[in-house]
């Protein structure tokens, strides 16, 4: 009686359930673009059908599954839609659920060589085929962060030390001497949080202006730095942007790295989301002085069709990131540590998931080749509809399209005032969010509030950019009095 309360599940019924999930998981990818995009639910709405205790037995697998279905399912906003055409995406691919499935069968914590040594060599070897495949220099080695605001933290704790000789791993930031960190006013979020959390101080950094078509001012970021060290101020690092997250902006790289090594500053590389474009040589542009580069970081789970989470992060100096993160107490040694990588000493956190594999997976299956062919379809999908809304008489774009986001606003010609073409947006927007049909996002471009659409979901066809587009002329015609 007793092993039956504590073992509501055995392996017969394992299998049994897990058929019956994948079944569901691939009725789940094929019928996804049929489903409201973003739910009709209101706050506290799934909350109010949960029980306010756990139970004190083991449920019955059918009910949990009946409850997920019934009472989980239309609360969820789903990214996987072709119509999810919101934020940056976040992507998954067949290979990549799979190897997602096997990682959580395993349940490897791959903290070090020794708990895991294929874990971590098929990660040392993953990441060389993605810094060749993205045509970084030889120099950079490459590690599996969770995120890119993990990955920029990295970056900053490291330029911290740096410019510290290590001094504030040791005895804490010393009393007087104060840093400054630079980037762009189009930079995201993650970057203000992670100055934050380093230690820098949110008054310390700053953010540099942008040109007309929203990436760093080299000239206005060199003004800033001598500023500051003619006020005693040690500029500590510097984060350019391959792709701005308000309108994929391409900072000019090659010009800012320059001043960076003038000045001997720690620069990073923030390409989150435009990194995976990289495949492409017709791109490779957008890294041009990517030697000046201290480290770089994008995200496979965004562009890759890797599932979420999966951020690729490279570093030149390799000795300099171990130095920041490695503490070794006596139970974490091994007789091997000298002969290995042991990825707990390359970032935050001691325990880390198998992210390798599904990276893996997804490059062998799509093979770079394929890869590059999805990638290229997204940005001619992206062209394609750039045109379509220069061309329309009420509609506007906003900003350079380099890549596959569009950033654009409804804008009839009886209206000029700002104010007004803001709300009417807004308004937009808010109808498009209810009718459960696209989901899109905003940002604010010199002010003027701008939607955004980004052509990036791993299964998007022409014809479900087409329905978005008229959905979007029919929605503004109708607020038109």
């Amino acid at each position: 009686m007793e092993d039956e309360l504590i073992n509501t599940m055995d392996n017969k019924k394992f299998r049994e359930h897990a058929h019956q999930l994948v079944d569901w998981m691939a009725d789940y990818f094929e019928e996804v673009e049929n489903y409201p995009v973003k739910p009709d639910i209101q706050p506290g709405d799934i909350l109010k059908q949960l029980p306010d205790e756990a139970p004190a037995q083991g449920e019955s697998f059918e009910d949990m599954f009946d409850d997920f279905k019934n009472s989980i399912m239309p609360g969820m906003t789903h990214w996987e839609s072709p119509y999810f055409m919101g934020y940056f995406p976040a992507n998954k691919s067949y290979p990549s659920v799979l190897a997602e499935m096997l990682t959580a069968t395993l349940g490897a914590q791959c903290m070090s060589w020794l708990t895991s040594p294929a874990a971590t060599e098929l990660e040392e070897q993953v990441m060389e085929w993605l810094r060749k495949a993205i045509g970084l220099p030889e120099l950079f080695t490459g590690v599996i962060q969770s995120t890119a605001s993990t990955s920029t933290l990295c970056a900053l704790l490291m330029a911290r030390e740096q410019i510290t000789e290590f001094e504030v791993n040791e005895t804490g930031f010393p009393k007087d001497e104060m840093f400054k960190v630079y980037c762009s006013s189009e930079t995201h979020s993650s970057i203000e949080k992670d100055v934050k959390i380093a230690g820098f101080g949110r008054q310390h950094i700053r953010k540099i202006p942008v040109d007309h078509e929203y990436a760093m001012d080299p000239k206005a970021l060199e003004e800033a730095i001598r500023e500051d060290l003619k006020k005693g101020f040690k500029p500590a690092a510097v984060v350019a942007t391959i792709g701005t997250t308000g309108s994929t902006a391409i900072d000019p790289l090659k010009e800012i790295g320059q001043i960076c090594s003038k000045y001997e500053i720690f620069l990073h590389v923030d390409a989150a989301y435009a990194g995976t474009a990289l495949l492409l040589p017709e791109l490779r542009w957008m890294n041009e002085g990517i030697e000046h580069a201290d480290s770089f970081v994008f995200n496979p789970h965004k562009w890759m069709f890797t599932n979420f989470d999966c951020s690729a992060f490279y570093v030149q100096d390799e000795a300099l990131l171990v130095r920041t993160f490695e503490i070794m107490p006596e139970y974490l040694k091994t007789p091997e540590d000298e002969r290995v990588k042991n990825y707990r000493d390359w970032g935050i956190p001691l325990g880390r998931r198998f992210r390798a594999l599904k990276l893996w997976f997804v490059m062998r299956s799509f093979g770079i080749e394929g890869l590059q062919e999805k990638i290229r379809q997204h940005l001619q999908f992206a062209q394609h509809l750039k045109q379509k809304m220069e061309q329309h008489d009420h509609f506007e774009v906003m900003a350079p399209v380099p890549l596959n986001t569009i950033c654009f606003r409804f804008h009839p010609g009886y209206i000029d005032d700002q104010k007004k073409l803001n709300e009417l947006n807004e308004k937009l927007l808010e109808q498009i969010q209810k009718s459960g049909k696209l989901f899109l996002t905003h940002t604010k471009l010199d002010g003027k509030y701008t939607i955004r659409i980004v052509l990036g979901n791993t299964n998007l066809k022409k014809h479900h950019v087409d329905k978005a587009w008229k959905l979007i002329q029919k929605m503004g015609h109708d607020l038109i009095p």
